[in-house]
């Protein structure tokens, strides 16, 4: 499909939007991860058919949005409201179908916030490689149990400083582990080949991201525990910390529960029970010194988080599909698009 660009007002602040698709096609919303952006969906988009109306925003602070701040005390909700704004908007929803919602990383958690909102506005939702409900990060079961009481190990003090200078710097060098371009190639995808022709497309997209205190990675503040820092109140990985992302009970609950499809690769390294940007499991492996053990501190098991809440809304009323992917990392409509076009489609009531 043919893709274009729209820009508009919407929450208060200048939305960027990738459009494809004819207008009273069935409506798809796309929303991306963090350190990427709308543009990260379309090698997915050149595949889909074209009786799909997509829609994909760049999250404020990425790709052409405005570099609105981040409050994140509330969370991912500045990044729901500012898509749900979109919603309303008949120049991109021309139709008053619900859209399947499909979120990849911090954008299924952006999506699951959308559906506890708005439960109304989603016929379906499928996470992509999800966050966990309980947040990145600082909780010991799955239960979501804080590991401390202010879930140190999390937020912004967890990012790695050189990658942010790269980041903020626009590299494009592949010289070291923290440059943008290799850690597009090691950690968003388990094969490098699977960014194929794209990479340079796909680089755009992560040296899009907003760095600062108000975006990525935000504010941190320190801690008494171990590694000496917790969750600021603003900024992008702030908002994905547990002490103020914490949606499952919320998810649970929504009354209208659409079908829901959670879609990962049995090789992502960064949502992953053994999540190799979990500082607990580096502890764990002695990368990060001081690690005080496995009782105190263990690593967050974050894709066994995500089962036991879509079973508990699975027992509560609604229904859910696990797609485990062999060998496929953090993005599996790069790496394994068949399979993700087939389950998007199926979502979408579309012959695959």
């Amino acid at each position: 499909m043919e893709i274009e660009q729209w820009v508009g007002s919407a929450n208060g602040i200048t939305q960027a939007v990738r459009v494809a698709g004819p207008p009273d096609g069935v409506p798809v919303l796309l929303i991306h991860g963090n350190c990427s952006s709308a543009l990260f969906w379309d090698p997915l988009v050149r595949r889909l058919p074209a009786t799909l109306r997509v829609v994909a925003p760049d999250l404020r602070g990425y790709g052409d949005t405005e570099t609105a701040p981040v409050d994140a005390t509330r969370g991912l909700t500045d990044f729901a409201d500012d898509v749900a704004a979109l919603l309303d908007d008949r120049s991109l929803f021309p139709t008053d179908t619900r859209p399947v919602v499909a979120g990849h990383s911090l954008g299924g958690g952006v999506a699951m916030r959308l559906l506890v909102d708005h439960p109304h506005r989603v016929v379906g939702l499928l996470l992509s490689a999800p966050v966990s409900p309980y947040g990145f990060g600082g909780t010991r079961d799955l239960a979501g149990t804080p590991t401390t009481p202010d879930f140190a190990g999390t937020g912004a003090g967890t990012a790695n400083p050189d990658f942010v200078k790269r980041l903020a710097a626009g590299d494009r060098g592949a010289d070291g582990p923290t440059s943008p371009r290799a850690v597009l190639r090691t950690a968003y995808v388990a094969d490098p080949a699977a960014l194929g022709d794209d990479e340079e497309l796909l680089l755009d997209s992560v040296l899009s991201t907003a760095t600062g205190d108000d975006n990525y990675p935000g504010t941190a503040v320190p801690s008494e525990t171990w590694p000496g820092t917790a969750a600021g109140r603003r900024g992008v990985l702030n908002a994905l910390a547990p002490a103020h992302f914490r949606i499952a009970d919320e998810l649970v609950a929504v009354a209208d529960k659409p079908p829901v499809t959670w879609i990962h690769g049995d090789a992502d390294v960064i949502v992953s029970d053994i999540s190799l940007f979990d500082l607990a499991y580096l502890g764990s492996l002695g990368v990060v010194p001081g690690w005080p053990g496995e009782a105190a501190c263990p690593p967050q098991p974050m894709v066994g988080q995500t089962r036991a809440v879509l079973d508990r809304y699975a027992a509560a009323g609604g229904a859910y599909r696990e797609v485990l992917l062999p060998g496929c990392g953090h993005s599996p409509h790069l790496e394994r698009p068949a399979e993700f076009v087939t389950e998007l489609l199926r979502l979408a009531g579309q012959p695959a």
